[in-house]
């Protein structure tokens, strides 16, 4: 934008303040004497490089861990403390309690929770690199799937990034071929520098025929005038054609349209009319004016600019992408509000706006953001659709608003002035042609600037998100279960229920089968709509579904004690079976909020579920399985454990319809 001396409000944006130049800038042409009033740190430029260097906050999947994490925490120290006091007071083995009361809290970790998280986050990577989503950061993944609201600029996003001449209209607003082909001939035989307006023109001359033009001369372009002059011959008459900024070239004319009438002040309103109306449309306006000369052979100046006659108007528009509605809608469909942050024309970023379909309702501007407190911006961050000429500091001022009412923030710019925003945002998204600054803040990379992409993106994130929330609620559930019903059996049982070490092998066979959920089939309602962390609904899962498993596991004491009279040995093999088929059979059960028999597992899910399962129930009989305390179990008995299991996986069933019936995950 042009600088220039003077005064500017105080509260004035950036984009407003005209009488300062900021570090890090370019001057495109021009001198000026400049006074030095902030260095280094100081700076704009300068406070947005302080703010990158800051260690980044939390992301809402990370918040979500360490929630969940803090949860197992308090539940393990209660177990273990409690379990640890009552064994000793029943003066069971010193050594032996402690041992078994770390057992359980270690039982109860869901130790591969890193792994699968992992596993997981790389899965969704490598099939959204597929996609021309390049992931710079693996745990943003679940965050771009619960997203809900996508901040981003229009240019190049929600419209094509290529200038077009919409229309050539006369002085009247009716549209002109001759208008056309004088601004044809202006910037077919300007010199300086190439620029996207006068390549629009061209574009929209197409096939008009300039052979019969000769230039004789031409009037630079400069930031003063904001208008270029060219002096040609056109079918043997020479004449001055001028194109620029309409009020610039408008106090170069003296008369309009094609009979030159007096450009009077009546005709000055009605143009001025003309051009709010558009602009209020969205349209960037040019003018266009000429007068005939003599030609000579001194040059021509600035002084020559004078007596012109008003021709019409040229209308620019950057127009929307043909499938940006459809994306806004498949946006909307799965959850994700978009709204525009911009530094351009809060006229031009409304136009956008409701020529994409958006509600825009009140546009908000810099200069109201400036004046606005923190707690009326949190209202208005909700509301508010659009967010025009603001600068960096109100980009992050605006994602961090929205963040705390509650939403998971995507921002999507390509910019320096947004590499603020793109690092507090939950989920920062560049462009590969981004500067290396943005790109840095960035959690993905697109290849292309496409926000269909994203949408595809956003069903990976959930499908990662779905399936590492099924082997937390899978194997929290069923340990806490196992564990509450070990804990509860020391209590009264002379001896052990199980021993640490088969504690420990029960709980690494059931995770065998976990490594394989990150490649697990997801439901379609899974994707539907953005998924968060929700503790409450994982502690009341656990707590209905590992109260349901310790039933089961009580009715297998009663069955191994008062039915088969087992003794120690054959009462910790039958329940490690027992406990074992429940914990795998449950994680098919818990892996979908259908019927299981109607959301079909992966086959590497369903299979290694399946060998851990002929081997749970060999176990016994194994060679070389005395070292854990194994012995083999009467027919009797292992046939009534699986029925026992057969009636779990009943039961689960029924208690899981109602359970998503009365409650969901946010």
């Amino acid at each position: 934008m042009e600088k220039k001396p003077g005064l500017v409000a105080q509260q004035a944006s950036l984009s407003e303040r005209s009488n300062s130049v900021f570090m890090g800038t370019s001057v495109s042409s021009g001198t000026a004497r400049m006074l030095v009033v902030q260095t280094g740190t100081a700076t704009v430029f300068g406070q947005i490089a302080g703010k990158l260097a800051l260690r980044p906050a939390l992301t809402e999947f990370e918040r979500g861990l360490h929630r969940f994490g803090y949860l197992l925490t308090r539940v393990m120290l209660v177990m273990v403390v409690i379990v640890l006091a009552i064994n000793m007071l029943m003066h069971k083995p010193p050594m032996d309690s402690l041992l078994f009361a770390l057992a359980l809290a270690v039982g109860l970790t869901p130790e591969l929770l890193p792994a699968i998280v992992s596993i997981t986050l790389s899965h969704g990577a490598k099939r959204m690199a597929k996609l021309g989503v390049i992931v710079r950061k693996l745990n943003a993944i679940e965050n771009l799937g619960g997203m809900d609201v996508l901040c981003t600029d229009k240019t190049g996003t929600l419209t094509l990034g290529v200038v077009q001449l919409d229309a050539a209209f006369d002085a009247q607003g009716v549209a002109s071929d001759p208008v056309l082909r004088q601004a044809a001939i202006n910037a077919h035989f300007q010199s300086g520098l190439v620029n996207p307006l006068d390549e629009a023109v061209l574009r929209a001359a197409g096939a008009t025929d300039l052979a019969s033009v000769r230039k004789v001369d031409e009037i630079p372009y400069d930031f003063v005038r904001k208008c270029l002059s060219v002096v040609v011959v056109d079918h043997g008459v020479c004449k001055l054609i001028t194109k620029g900024a309409l009020d610039k070239v408008l106090a170069l004319c003296d008369s309009c349209g094609a009979q030159a009438s007096a450009l009077d002040d009546a005709q000055r309103v009605r143009i001025h009319a003309l051009f709010e109306n558009w602009s209020a449309q969205g349209f960037r306006v040019l003018g266009v004016a000429s007068k005939p000369v003599d030609e000579r052979q001194e040059p021509y100046s600035r002084a020559d600019e004078t007596g012109l006659n008003f021709e019409g108007f040229l209308l620019f528009m950057d127009p929307p992408k043909a499938d940006v509605r459809q994306t806004i809608a498949d946006l909307a469909q799965r959850g994700v509000q978009l709204k525009i942050i911009t530094g351009d024309n809060a006229l031009v970023a409304q136009h956008v706006a409701e020529a994409v379909g958006l509600n825009t309702g009140r546009v908000v501007t810099g200069r109201a953001l400036n004046d606005m407190g923190d707690e009326a911006l949190l209202h208005m961050a909700k509301e508010a659709v659009v967010f025009a000429e603001v600068d960096p500091n109100q980009k992050e001022r605006i994602i961090l608003a929205l963040q705390k009412t509650g939403h998971v923030v995507g921002y999507m710019g390509d910019g320096i002035n947004d590499a603020l925003a793109l690092r507090a945002a939950d989920v920062g998204i560049s462009v590969d042609t981004a500067v290396d600054v943005a790109k840095d803040a960035a959690d993905f990379v697109l290849l292309s600037k496409d926000l269909g992409i994203l949408s595809q993106g956003i069903d990976e994130g959930r499908v990662t998100f779905a399936n590492t929330l099924k082997y937390i609620l899978a194997t929290i559930s069923a340990n806490f279960g196992n564990m509450f019903s070990m804990a509860a059996a020391s209590v009264f049982l002379p001896f052990l229920p199980l021993l640490a070490s088969q504690t420990l092998l029960n709980n690494f066979m059931a995770d065998i089968p976990a490594t394989t959920i990150a490649g697990d089939r997801v439901d379609p309602e899974w994707v539907a709509k953005p998924r968060h962390w929700d503790t409450v609904f994982i502690r009341n899962y656990m707590v209905v579904f590992g109260l349901i498993s310790s039933v089961f596991d009580f009715l297998t004491f009663g069955v191994l004690l008062w039915v088969f009279h087992a003794a120690p040995q054959e009462f910790r093999t039958g329940w490690f079976i027992e406990s074992l088929m429940t914990e795998l059979v449950i994680a098919l059960v818990v892996r979908t909020r259908r019927p299981f028999y109607r959301s079909r597992p992966s086959p590497w899910l369903l299979g290694t579920s399946v060998a851990v399962l002929i081997l749970a129930l060999a176990m016994p009989y194994l060679p070389g399985v005395a070292i854990f305390g194994f012995v083999p179990l009467p027919a009797p008995l292992m046939l009534g454990v699986v029925g026992l299991t057969l009636a779990y996986v009943v039961v689960v069933e029924l208690a899981k319809k109602q359970f998503y019936a009365h409650t969901d995950l946010r």
